[in-house]
């Protein structure tokens, strides 16, 4: 079953592209153009418009996994009665606004970003559209509901491609080797391939790296220069208990933003800026 697609028109893609933009701004340290994402997604996406209420029936069904069932079917049938609730003209002319903000402010690259969880945006879509025929979406939904129950195998489902998957990699590298330390390249490559395995290895990465993180700014707060400073005793502390407080959370953008930025931190105040000096706590 083949049904185009415009990945232009899907609310989740753009805005999972805009957040894969405004990560890989903080890692460059470009503070203009973080900023210009973010404002774009405040604009855009603020809570009681159109785009929101259709980003929030997206995630919905891409966001929930390890279901029941029932628990599936339930989720899968009130997402589809909020979306047809909508009216496609608002959302088309706000998309198209949105459009003209990203490529006025931020270029049309944006919308190349590699986003993992692309199939499933383009299988929700393609079940919200009014133009699938009643076969097709009833096709469509069993793959939803396949992704996001435990009942139905996965391995099937959200398949990354290995060859585009290497590219990626390789153009990745490539493009952010000299600003990336080795642990942030690991970390989003971990979650780049985390879409084939149901993030079963970005959790092993990230329950040894949180713990290494909160390890190393407990001995920084060691330091002549820090424990003299309750200003930074405390951050340091806000941050440890930040880093604590994802245990009992799922994987979120902003986990991996926090953990991001924590390294940037940590290799500044051990080597300060001496990248050839090694960690103390490091295997």
């Amino acid at each position: 079953m083949r049904i185009k697609h415009n990945k232009k028109r899907n609310t989740a893609f753009i805005y999972e592209a805009l957040i894969v933009e405004a990560t890989l701004a903080i890692l460059k340290k470009n503070e203009p153009r973080q900023q210009q994402v973010f404002d774009i997604l405040k604009r855009h996406f603020r809570g009681g418009t159109a785009l929101n209420s259709d980003l929030n029936c997206y995630r919905s069904l891409y966001k929930n996994q390890n279901l029941s069932i029932s628990t599936s079917k339930r989720i899968l049938n009130e997402t589809r009665l909020q979306q047809k609730e909508l009216d496609n003209d608002i959302i088309f002319k706000m998309q198209s606004a949105l459009l003209k903000d990203v490529n006025k402010n931020l270029g049309s690259y944006v919308f190349n970003n590699f986003v993992p969880n692309y199939k499933t945006l383009a299988t929700i879509a393609q079940m919200f559209s009014e133009k699938t025929t009643p076969k097709n979406k009833i096709i469509l939904e069993n793959r939803l509901l396949s992704n996001m129950s435990i009942e139905i195998p996965r391995q099937e489902y959200e398949k990354l491609d290995n060859v585009v998957l290497k590219t990626f990699i390789e153009k990745f590298n490539s493009k952010y080797d000299s600003c990336l330390l080795q642990e942030q390249k690991e970390l989003l490559l971990q979650y780049v391939s985390s879409f084939a395995d149901n993030a079963v290895s970005l959790k092993v990465f990230l329950n040894e790296e949180i713990p290494r993180l909160k390890r190393a700014l407990e001995e920084a707060k060691k330091f002549d220069d820090i424990r003299t400073d309750q200003n930074m005793i405390d951050k340091a502390s806000l941050i440890i208990d930040k880093l604590e407080s994802y245990a009992k959370q799922p994987i979120s953008e902003g986990l991996l933003l926090t953990v991001l930025k924590t390294q940037s931190l940590i290799k500044e105040i051990y080597t300060d800026g001496d990248s050839s000096q090694n960690w103390p706590w490091r295997k």
